[in-house]
């Protein structure tokens, strides 16, 4: 297997990515918590412990890799993701991108939409990240993250579809996207594809948020990844509880889709300014909602039900290293 994928510490070979959480965040913050820094600030210090107490608990697991997917506005931070690598040997790759409309930051884009530029500057964000760095820290990034809001990919949001799918024709980068309650994923695929964009080197995120395979089918059929990648939250953002992911993830298995699935669970490990407080009875259906749930229950379940332990490798191990290699499965058109 060919191809190298950018880590917060270096390029290495897609084939030694190992098992690998293909969807979760060190840190994270919602567009504003800067102004609530009074009461929010960041801790540095604890988020990096945070961090490092995650990445040890995940590598006792036998993790090797986590993507982290943060989005530029959502508190993305590169330097403490290389610090928790560095100390930990965990493998990160992070993002360069932009967060759907409705929750990121769009004023600052918005407004040089309407100058005309903006379209243009962000091509040249990623372009400049992916080959130069972010910012002057020499740290790559591995992958372009994007995002669709609930029933639409808005005109703001398709000025980065378009501006992702011109560096990856130019750079190969991998594409990880964000669907927002169960919606957008075939329209995400056929979008990139008409685009330009290689099929194989793309990941549809959040695709566990619908439960009719169907939805599924017509992402997988063009060769496209997808990621079961919100283990945990239950109750929230319109997820279906994990008995019923796992149904139509098992579902998927019977139809020979292994090796196009992901999974992960979309974890915040510290929030950028002050903690959640959740309903008791959120909290309560979010009591799994930890990075280690996949190995102590979801990976357990599906042994239970008969899921082959080459099946759970092929997910857990083959496919993101075929995914950042540019292998694909074949095209079921």
């Amino acid at each position: 297997m060919t191809g190298t994928v950018e880590t917060v510490t270096g390029p290495i070979p897609a084939d030694q990515l190992g098992k690998t959480l293909i969807h979760e965040h060190f840190v994270f913050g919602y567009p504003g918590f800067h102004g609530d820094d009074s009461l929010g600030g960041f801790d540095e210090q604890d988020a990096l412990e945070t961090g490092i107490t995650v990445a040890l608990q995940l590598l006792s697991f036998g993790v090797d890799t986590v993507v982290d997917p943060t989005p530029n506005e959502c508190g993305r931070n590169p330097e403490l993701l290389k610090e928790i690598s560095e100390r930990t040997g965990l493998q990160i790759i992070c993002a360069t991108g932009y967060y759907y409309e409705g929750e990121g930051a769009t004023p600052y884009f918005k407004f040089r939409q309407g100058l005309g530029t903006a379209e243009e500057e962000i091509y040249e964000m990623f372009k400049k990240e992916l080959t130069e760095g972010i910012r002057q820290t020499g740290i790559k990034p591995g992958i372009i993250k994007l995002a669709s809001s609930k029933g639409e990919i808005t005109p703001y949001e398709q000025m980065f579809f378009r501006a992702a799918a011109r560096v990856h024709r130019e750079e190969g980068t991998v594409i990880l996207t964000h669907t927002q309650e169960g919606t957008m994923g075939p329209e995400q695929i056929k979008l990139l594809i008409e685009l330009g964009c290689d099929p194989k080197k793309i990941v549809i995120g959040h695709m566990c948020g619908n439960t009719d395979t169907d939805y599924h089918s017509a992402v997988l059929e063009h060769g496209a990844y997808i990621a079961f990648d919100r283990f945990g939250i239950q109750g929230m953002v319109g997820a279906p509880d994990d008995d019923i992911r796992i149904k139509t993830l098992m579902e998927l298995l019977d139809k020979g889709y292994a090796d196009q699935i992901m999974m992960s669970h979309d974890t915040v490990n510290y929030w950028m300014g002050r903690p959640l407080i959740l309903p008791k009875q959120v909290q309560e259906k979010m009591k799994n909602w930890h990075p280690a749930h996949l190995f102590e229950n979801v990976i357990p379940a599906l042994r239970e039900k008969g899921v082959q332990e080459e099946q759970i490798r092929t997910m857990t191990e083959k496919n993101p290293s075929r995914l950042f290699a540019g292998v694909g499965a074949k095209v079921r058109l």
